[in-house]
């Protein structure tokens, strides 16, 4: 059965270390004390929150006005693999609670090719669907085969294969999906994802990337050294946690790289071609170029990261009401300069830009 609590601070369970407390707190791991908690709230007519990691979410000072259903890895059948004959391969199924990151280590150990270019990303394994999370030239949707819900309408366990799942940048139908103002229509239970087999990675897509590794773009480096140069790498942008430093006490990137028709790209801005034709261009060169340099406005306690301008970060005494007036101004200043809304990427409950 899932374990109850009374109350919870959400400061102490989001990567920001902001928010106000919870009315209250299931710890659910398996699938079905997922289930069970979230039916039984959803039955009662009682808000909820599901949390995993807390890394990309902002949570209002005044807390949450409900019961928060904190997710953990199950003791039993975590990740199971079995064999992918036809794709000379593995498909790794993986319980929701499982942190992202761990899943990423083990794939580099076991000779799992597909995730590598994901390593040190924070949160668990059920978040990473609904956010359709990427970086350095991988996403998800690349190597998701099925995810596994539970349908808070229908009430019941579904599966969706991947081209299911309407995957796109930094979204997919589990974020779009909504039950309600808080929370989505389904609750991930677990995600089974497709790797290769291999001791080179998947072809480096990403320049930044290739050049670290010494390889050109396109072409396969050993799986341990793609993991420790992404590892290197965020960890210059103070995108892997670290308690010590206050640059990492953040939600990651705050904003979006923006979508838009090719004739809006400033001048000398970087600009990415997409499918459609429209053309995706950075919100750190907007940012920076809009006058909001790295640590900016110096002082406070609120700053952009001091190595990374996409970070928003908490210096400590921070509260949620400063985070968002900072971000505010950042929107509002590159709108201004540009003519480009930001879209935040973290989850706001209770609060707003």
């Amino acid at each position: 059965m899932p374990e109850r609590s009374v109350s919870t601070r959400l400061a102490d369970r989001t990567t920001l270390r902001l928010g106000g407390p919870a009315a209250g707190l299931v710890r659910a791991a398996s699938a079905d004390e997922i289930v069970a908690a979230v039916d039984a709230l959803d039955a009662a007519g009682t808000p909820l929150l599901v949390l995993g990691g807390g890394s990309n979410l902002v949570v209002a000072d005044e807390g949450f006005a409900g019961t928060v259903v904190a997710l953990g890895a199950p003791d039993h059948d975590a990740v199971t693999v079995a064999d992918d004959a036809d794709r000379d391969g593995v498909e790794v199924t993986v319980a929701a609670g499982v942190w992202w990151d761990d899943l990423v280590a083990r794939a580099g150990a076991e000779g799992w090719v597909g995730v590598e270019a994901l390593s040190g990303i924070p949160g668990t394994v059920g978040a990473t669907p609904i956010q359709n999370v990427g970086a350095y030239g991988q996403d998800v949707a690349q190597r998701v085969r099925r995810v596994r819900v539970w349908d808070r309408r229908l009430r019941g366990v579904r599966t969706f294969a991947g081209d299911e799942c309407a995957f796109g940048y930094r979204t997919s139908r589990f974020k779009r999906d909504r039950y309600d103002a808080v929370g989505g229509r389904h609750v991930v239970l677990d995600v089974t994802f497709g790797l290769a087999r291999g001791d080179l990675s998947a072809p480096v897509a990403y320049a930044e990337l290739a050049r670290t590794l010494g390889v050109e773009v396109g072409e396969r480096a050993p799986l341990a050294d793609v993991r420790e140069a992404v590892l290197g790498l965020r960890r210059g942008k103070g995108m892997v946690l670290d308690a010590d430093d206050h640059d990492t006490w953040s939600a990651g990137s705050f904003f979006t790289n923006p979508v838009i028709d090719p004739g809006l790209v400033p001048d000398g801005a970087p600009a990415y071609p997409q499918p459609d034709g429209s053309v995706k261009t950075s919100a750190a060169w907007l940012i920076d170029r809009a006058g909001f340099a790295k640590g900016y406005p110096g002082d406070g306690p609120v700053t952009l990261s001091t190595k990374h301008t996409l970070a928003l970060t908490n210096r400590g005494g921070a509260s949620t009401a400063d985070l968002l007036a900072l971000a505010r101004e950042i929107r509002d200043g590159v709108a201004d300069r540009f003519g480009i809304v930001l879209e935040n990427e973290p989850v706001t409950v209770g609060c707003a830009l």
